[in-house]
């Protein structure tokens, strides 16, 4: 059930990703606010995705996309995380914070790279403090096929030292329409970051149109690790 109270924030949200969870969470009934480094882009960007949803969706900076909500939704690439962190910093104390990067590094991304603090997401809280409620997600999710009304045959994997911040952003997963699962702690992240260059290596070798994750078994849920 959507939460018409509730703002979030998409900080990248006129890249691909970043895009295809905003139109998500916009058709599902969210108040969304789409962030960008250029905050025309954003605009733009927001008008088209609230022609299309029937409903209104803010824009602006970064940094002022994360200032007007609750939740902040992290979609940049890994060359450009720290920056933007940074940057909205100051604007997401107290916050939850859904850090999306996975530690690409071209041109070899089909090898795992992981950053020295062993993953991005850990990265991303050392970055942001203490204070800040950050959690990880949507690692493992072909961002083209988010973007279109097809149902994903793909988990997403959610981690974070909080659980009940974890349980708020497995909520923004299943309004996405895919079934999110507990995973454990931040660190865990780390497997699903590198999980992403095993993802696109089986992309190019057997020629999947984006491979994904799908944990089997019968889980009893709601679940947590």
């Amino acid at each position: 059930m959507a939460d018409e109270t509730q703002v979030i924030a998409v900080i990248g949200g006129t890249g691909e990703l970043g895009g295809a969870i905003a139109r998500r969470l916009a058709l599902a009934g969210q108040r969304v606010v789409i962030g960008s480094r250029d905050p025309a882009k954003a605009l733009a960007a927001a008008q088209a995705l609230a022609r299309e949803a029937g409903c209104q969706v803010g824009s602006g900076s970064n940094a002022d996309a994360a200032y007007t909500a609750q939740i902040v939704i992290v979609t940049v690439p890994f060359a450009s995380q720290e920056a933007t962190l940074r940057d909205i910093a100051p604007s997401v104390v107290g916050k939850i914070v859904v850090d999306t990067t996975v530690p690409l590094v071209p041109p070899k991304v089909m090898r795992v790279q992981l950053p020295p603090e062993g993953s991005a997401a850990v990265r991303a809280q050392n970055i942001l403090g203490q204070g800040v409620r950050v959690t990880s997600a949507f690692h493992n999710v072909a961002a083209h096929k988010l973007a279109t009304d097809a149902t994903v045959e793909c988990d997403v994997l959610v981690f974070g030292d909080e659980k009940a911040a974890r349980e708020v952003v497995l909520g923004l997963v299943g309004l996405c329409g895919l079934r999110g699962l507990h995973a454990g702690a931040l660190a865990n992240s780390a497997a699903a970051e590198a999980l992403t260059s095993v993802l696109i290596f089986l992309n190019k070798t057997y020629g999947v149109d984006g491979a994904g994750v799908r944990i089997t078994g019968e889980l009893k849920l709601p679940s947590a690790g």
